[in-house]
């Protein structure tokens, strides 16, 4: 299959400056590369085309033959053995950045979109694992935010060697592969010139250390499985369910490695008279129907402590009352809910004579006698309306 044209490979024009063909090979070079495409020989050989178009673009000297001759002008040398620089000759994305910074630009950019390090040297060990706890919290702590002390078994820091993992300073020694910076360097020649590429100390997994003689507490991990006390600080206003991440509280990492995060699973604890519904909370008061009728000043639970109502005089049963700022706060807002209070009427059931003929000479009274709104009022209307009213 014939050669398609180097410029037309790059996207660029003939008149194109060195610097514009730069950026378009970078665009290409960092699109079709290898370890961004594994396994797509479609997306390899776009990525050794680009190469060579930039190969030969790049230098004025072959540009100016390419420009007369054609691929012609640089058959012998265009190909240059540029097959090594992918997977097949052990070259990683991370190397061709290190080495070629003038094409990539950033190496910052690199290490964040192929997990590489353009500038290496020494690594901690590894992270640890994130810890994940429920932690139950009442309606007071909830409202009002709460310090809680608890207990958790997890991967703490070996305090014989302070996360070392050696027996002592003298079971430390610098590596001998790599010399301490934690990487291996060599040189290969390719047909852009010599390239040093840069990998991982085989021997110090790039800790640029190893240990003679290990702790004898945590086996050389430098951390050991215990228990530790956590002292946390829970905002106002979590709800049921909610996951709140604590950087660095989790599991401690090997040898001297970043612990791992601490998630907290918000648990709700059921109240003994309120329920939630949101911010609000809603409270059932049970009222008898002398009560009702000629009115009451009732107490009621709230989330802090109890409150005083006044229930006036032919309040009807689902009459709902609002009790302004006594509900739950939004997490991180100034929004507070209400507490509403629910009046509920209730019938005796089990009556004496003396309390039946009572009634029986008040049932026929016109004012006994539920109204046409009274009816419309319990066909048509829901709690939700009811809690319009209260905020009227």
């Amino acid at each position: 299959m014939s050669k398609r044209d180097y410029y037309e490979v790059l996207g660029v024009g003939k008149s194109a400056s060195a610097d514009e063909i730069k950026k378009a090979y970078r665009k290409l070079a960092l699109q079709y590369h290898p370890d961004k495409n594994p396994g797509n020989k479609e997306a390899e050989e776009k990525f050794k085309e680009a190469a060579e178009a930039y190969d030969v673009l790049s230098n004025a000297d072959k540009r100016a033959q390419y420009d007369r001759f054609g691929h012609a002008a640089n058959a012998g040398s265009a190909n240059g053995g540029y097959g090594g620089y992918g997977p097949q000759g052990g070259m990683r994305m991370e190397d061709i950045f290190q080495n070629f910074g003038d094409i990539f630009g950033n190496s910052d950019m690199f290490g964040n979109m192929f997990g590489g390090g353009g500038g290496g040297g020494r690594r901690q060990g590894s992270r640890g694992a994130n810890l994940r706890i429920k932690l139950k919290m009442d309606y007071a702590e909830i409202a009002n935010g709460a310090n809680k002390k608890i207990k958790v078994k997890k991967h703490i820091t070996c305090q014989q060697c302070t996360g070392s993992g050696a027996r002592d300073k003298n079971s430390m020694q610098t590596c001998g592969t790599c010399g301490g910076s934690g990487q291996v360097r060599r040189v290969t020649n390719t047909f852009l010139g010599q390239m040093q590429t840069v990998t991982t100390c085989p021997t110090c997994n790039g800790e640029g250390s190893t240990i003679t003689h290990k702790c004898g507490n945590c086996k050389g991990e430098g951390r050991v499985y215990g228990e530790e006390t956590l002292n946390l600080d829970i905002p106002a206003g979590v709800q049921d369910g909610m996951q709140l991440s604590m950087h660095g509280r989790g599991n401690a990492g090997e040898r001297g490695g970043p612990p791992g995060d601490l998630l907290l699973v918000i648990e709700e604890e059921k109240h003994e008279h309120l329920t939630r519904r949101d911010l609000d909370v809603v409270y059932q008061l049970h009222i008898s129907f002398p009560e009702a009728v000629l009115g009451m000043q009732a107490e009621v639970p709230t989330i802090d402590g109890k409150a005083k109502i006044k229930i006036p005089a032919g309040t009807q049963s689902g009459k709902i009352f609002r009790l302004k700022g006594k509900g739950f706060p939004a997490f991180q807002s100034y929004e507070k809910g209400d507490e509403l209070v629910e009046v509920n009427v209730w019938s005796p059931q089990n009556l004496t004579n003396e309390e039946k003929d009572m009634l029986e000479k008040l049932k026929n009274s016109p004012n006994f006698k539920p109204g046409a709104d009274a009816r419309k009022d319990k066909d048509e209307r829901g709690f939700f309306d009811k809690i319009k009213d209260a905020f009227h």
